[in-house]
């Protein structure tokens, strides 16, 4: 399986300016987290990228690519009808390969010198099918996440065959449908945020939104549980960490683990301390008084 296309979604109305923040990546270099995403990529090999946005966002988002503007295709989703639909309207752009896919409101950090991308990307190439990188979560972040249930694959450690795919399952549900041995209780496996799919999948997310009721906005987790039922579709445990920046402190907790994980993790750790000790100060002052 050879893996060329790269899609980008960033249309959501509640999130759309998420992929233009800045932050300081693990080099001390100050960059838009698109910018990010988009290094994250074209360090995976990937030859060719679609972002997925707003109308009217383009020339934001050309601002904030810098020099990877030009190898950028921009697709807008001109009616806020979902996620499934915003990956859709790169059926096109993708054609008959298949292709990977990120969210614009995270950033990736790997735990090893090889990079999440290409680990998941490795990973479809050796199995020649759709795999979804995962991350072992506990059960209070359910809501954030779709969830996967399956099997380990043998003599594979951080790998596992899909039979179920739920998005946001409730912790009984998850009880019920989604345990998979080998993980703790009380932690299941959540998307990272990261997928290759094969060109199928544009075929299965067309007919969920041909089959949603009115007003339904669908999610990818629809037809990736079509997906599981009609054809091999792994999961794979990245050695590594997924940070939504659209979370509550999101912004601020990753690029804490970007400064924590880089070149100026000891001027962090000194400026945090400092921080601590003068909060901690100030609260015995407020006690004493």
């Amino acid at each position: 399986m050879n893996v060329r296309k790269a899609v980008i979604t960033a249309a959501s109305p509640l999130q759309h300016t998420l992929p233009l923040q800045r932050l300081v990546d693990r080099d001390g270099e100050e960059k838009s987290a698109l910018q990010m995403i988009v290094d994250e990529v074209f360090e995976a090999g990937i030859e060719q990228i679609a972002v997925v946005i707003q109308p009217g966002d383009s020339t934001e988002y050309r601002r904030a690519a810098g020099g990877h503007v030009g190898a950028l295709k921009f697709i807008e989703q001109t009616d806020p009808t979902g996620y499934a639909d915003s990956i859709h309207r790169a059926a096109g752009f993708v054609g008959d390969e298949p292709f990977l896919h990120l969210v614009g409101d995270h950033l990736y950090l790997s735990s090893t010198s090889i990079r999440c991308a290409r680990q998941l990307i490795s990973a479809a190439k050796d199995h020649g099918c759709s795999v979804s990188a995962v991350q072992a979560t506990r059960e209070h972040k359910l809501p954030y996440f779709g969830t996967v249930g399956g099997t380990r694959v043998p003599r594979h450690a951080r790998l596992y065959e899909v039979s179920r795919v739920i998005e946001k399952p409730t912790p009984t549900q998850a009880e019920q449908d989604l345990v998979i041995a080998g993980l703790r209780q009380g932690t299941y496996l959540c998307f990272f945020g990261m997928h290759v799919l094969t060109p199928d999948v544009m075929g299965l997310l067309e007919k969920v939104l041909a089959e949603r009721a009115h007003g339904e906005r669908p999610p990818l987790t629809s037809a990736l549980a079509l997906l599981a039922k009609r054809q091999r579709y792994l999961a794979l445990e990245i050695e590594g960490t997924r940070h939504n920046i659209g979370a509550k402190y999101g912004l601020l907790i990753a690029q804490l683990a970007l400064a924590l994980s880089g070149r100026d993790r000891d001027l962090v750790l000194t400026e945090l301390v400092e921080l601590l000790a003068t909060r901690a100060h100030d609260d015995r002052r407020e006690e004493l008084s």
